[in-house]
């Protein structure tokens, strides 16, 4: 996800100890905790993708188990 064009200034509360930890090496916490929060993002996305859709894939996982794959004859392994 690419947010460069579009920021906008937060403030965020952290523990005082990390930020200093994160200063001393250098670390651009700006830059990290836009990291982390992408990977939340992501995974708060996949997550809900997967409840949504739960139905529909047990149904396709089920038929499957019951009649095999597809193309299982196709195979070359």
């Amino acid at each position: 996800m690419n947010l460069a064009l579009a920021r906008k200034p937060t403030n965020l509360s952290l523990p005082a100890e990390l930020v200093a930890e994160a200063r001393a090496l250098e670390v651009n916490i700006s830059r990290a905790c836009e990291e982390g929060l992408e990977r939340q993002v992501a995974a708060a996305r996949r997550a809900r993708w997967l409840a949504e859709n739960r139905a529909a894939l047990d149904s396709s996982n089920d038929w499957a188990d019951a009649n095999g794959l597809p193309l299982a004859a196709q195979r070359l392994f």
